[in-house]
């Protein structure tokens, strides 16, 4: 059940990220409100993994699938150029927090 909640808070935190370029600085309403609320979403669903998996395991999942879900919104949604610097980028981070995580274990 942890990873469902975690998975609920990825996918909420993903959809408040995408909600919140449209909200352009929170000047639009319905993607303003949109935004609050998956964020709200995001953390509570958080909070109750974390009851059950290693903090940092969660964070790091959370983290790294959020990061490539937003960046694949960014390029294929809101058309944004993705560099092949920003995509080694974006790996050197992932593989920071798997050895972290790693470490801690």
């Amino acid at each position: 059940m942890a990873y469902l909640y975690l998975g609920i808070a990825i996918t909420a935190e993903i959809i408040a990220t995408t909600c919140l370029k449209y909200s352009e600085g929170f000047t639009k309403v319905f993607p303003s409100l949109c935004c609050i609320g998956a964020y709200i979403v995001c953390y509570v669903m958080f909070s109750r993994a974390i009851m059950k998996i290693n903090l940092g395991i969660a964070y790091a999942i959370w983290c790294g699938v959020g990061m490539v879900a937003t960046v694949l919104i960014s390029f294929l949604v809101f058309k944004e150029r993705v560099t092949i610097m920003g995509v080694i980028g974006i790996l050197l981070i992932m593989i920071g927090c798997i050895l972290l995580n790693q470490a801690k274990m």
